[in-house]
C-alpha cells in the first residue's frame, strides 16, 4: 500500500471534464476547475447543486463518471482516498471520547510513522490556540473548541489539500463568525490549499479568495467574493448570493455608455459595461442597499433610476437596517435596505413613497428569456447500477 506524502505546502487542484452521474440523475454535468495552491476556495449553493459531491470525488469517497482529478500534478483519480494527500474537515467532530485532545491529533502522525509526533500535535494545537487544552478530553470542551481540534488534527498531517466540508454548521452565529476569521488566519498563516464547501453565503464570502456559485452540477459563476456579488452574471447568482430587485424589459434605446429597457412603462437603465446582454429582452437588477427610499417624487436625473409612487406594504427592523417591501403599480414588489442611521424608520406601512438608484449600481443578466432545463432526461443513467454490480461481482469472483 502506498503511503501518503507529507506535503510541505498547498498543491493545486484541477478537475477535468468531471461528470458524475448516479442511477436516474445526473449530479455533476461536466466540471472543469483549477484551484491554485495556497488559495482558500469556496464551493457555493444550495443543497443538491452537486458541491458535496465534487468534494467526496476530490476526497476519493466517490468515483467519476467520467474527467480526471489533479493534485498538484499527479493524476489521483484512481488513487484511494487514503493514498491522496487530503484531508477533510466535516460538520460533525468526531473525536475520539477516549484520548486526550492532544492525543486525537497526534493519531494520524503515529499511525503514519512520522517523527516527533507529539511535538507536531503540540504545534498545531498551539497554532488553533487550544494548547493550554491538550491534556483534556472532547467531553470538556465546547463545541467551537472540538472544531478547532478537528482542524488541528487535520492541518497537522500537512495535507497539500483540506477540503472543509461545512464545518462550522453546528455552531451558533456569533461562534460561527468568529471560526470564519480565524479559519482564514490559519489558512494564511499554514500556506496549504482549502477547498470550502457550503451554503452559506456570507461564511464564503468572509473567507474565501474565490466563491465557484454552483447549481444544478455546474458552476454558474466563479470569482472574487465582491465580483460576484456586485456583477452578478445570472438570475440564479443574483438571488443565492444576497438579494436582488431584478426587472425584465426590451431593450428600448442605446448609447455607447448604456442601454435602456422598458418595463411597464417606465425607463431603466443600465451601464452598458454592467450589463451581459445589449439587445432584445433583458433582466437587470439592483441590491435593496443601493435603493433609496423617498417620501416625495425626486428631482429628474439622468443619472439616477426612479419608479413611483409606490406604497409600502411590509417594514422590518432588524438592527442595522430596516428592510421595506414596496408595491410598484405594474411591476410588482421590490425590497429597500435602508441603514438606520436616526430613530424609527423612514416610512411605515402604507406610506407613499418612490424609490430611486444610481445607474451605475445596476447590473444585467446573462440569462435568456426562456431558458432550458439544463439536464435533458437521461435514461442511460439507470444502467450504471447495473454496470457497477456486474463490476462487484466480477471482482468478488476473480478474488
Amino acid at each position: 500500500m502506498a503511503v501518503r506524502e507529507f506535503a510541505e505546502r498547498g498543491a493545486d487542484l484541477e478537475l477535468v471534464g468531471i461528470q458524475k452521474r448516479f442511477p436516474g440523475f445526473t449530479a455533476i454535468e461536466e466540471l472543469d476547475l483549477t484551484i491554485p495552491a495556497g488559495s482558500f476556495f469556496a464551493l457555493l449553493g444550495p443543497s443538491g447543486c452537486g458541491k458535496t459531491t465534487t468534494l467526496r470525488l476530490v476526497a476519493g469517497l466517490e468515483e467519476p463518471t467520467q474527467g480526471r482529478i489533479l493534485i498538484g500534478g499527479r493524476d489521483v483519480t484512481d488513487t484511494r482516498a487514503h493514498e491522496r494527500p487530503v484531508n477533510t474537515v466535516f460538520q460533525s467532530y468526531a473525536l475520539f471520547p477516549h484520548m486526550s485532545i492532544i492525543e486525537n491529533v497526534a493519531f494520524g502522525l503515529k499511525r503514519r510513522r512520522i517523527d516527533d509526533a507529539q511535538g507536531k500535535a503540540h504545534e498545531a494545537l498551539r497554532l488553533v490556540e487550544l494548547d493550554h487544552l491538550a491534556q483534556r478530553r472532547p467531553a470538556q470542551l465546547s463545541g467551537g473548541q472540538q472544531q478547532r481540534v478537528a482542524l488541528a488534527r487535520a492541518i497537522v498531517n500537512r495535507p497539500a489539500l483540506l477540503l472543509l466540508d461545512e464545518p462550522l454548521g453546528a455552531l451558533d452565529l456569533k461562534l460561527r463568525r468568529q471560526m470564519q476569521l480565524e479559519l482564514k488566519t490559519i489558512q494564511e498563516e499554514v500556506g496549504l490549499t482549502f477547498l470550502h464547501v457550503t451554503h452559506d453565503q456570507e461564511e464564503a464570502m468572509t473567507m474565501a479568495d474565490t466563491v465557484a456559485v454552483m447549481n444544478k452540477g455546474a458552476i454558474e459563476q466563479m470569482g472574487a467574493p465582491q465580483e460576484l456579488y456586485e456583477l452578478p452574471r445570472t438570475a440564479f447568482v443574483a438571488n443565492f448570493l444576497g438579494q436582488s430587485n431584478l426587472f425584465s424589459g426590451e431593450v428600448v434605446s442605446s448609447n455607447s455608455e448604456s442601454i435602456t429597457i422598458d418595463v411597464a412603462g417606465h425607463p431603466i437603465t443600465v451601464p452598458l459595461s454592467r450589463s451581459q446582454r445589449h439587445q432584445g429582452e433583458v433582466t437587470v437588477g439592483v441590491r435593496p442597499e443601493k435603493v433609496a427610499l423617498h417620501l416625495e417624487a425626486p428631482l429628474d436625473d439622468s443619472g439616477r433610476n426612479s419608479l413611483g409612487p409606490a406604497r409600502v406594504i411590509d417594514v422590518s427592523f432588524s438592527g442595522v437596517s430596516t428592510q421595506y417591501i414596496v408595491s410598484v403599480p405594474g411591476i410588482g414588489t421590490m425590497t429597500v435596505f435602508a441603514q438606520n442611521m436616526g430613530f424609527g424608520p423612514v416610512a411605515v406601512e402604507g406610506s407613499e413613497v418612490w424609490v430611486s438608484w444610481d445607474v451605475a449600481h445596476g447590473f444585467g443578466l446573462a440569462d435568456e428569456p426562456d431558458s432550458i432545463e439544463r439536464f435533458p432526461s437521461d435514461d442511460d443513467t439507470r444502467t450504471i447500477a447495473v454496470q457497477r454490480r456486474e463490476a462487484l461481482i466480477s471482482e468478488l469472483e476473480g478474488d
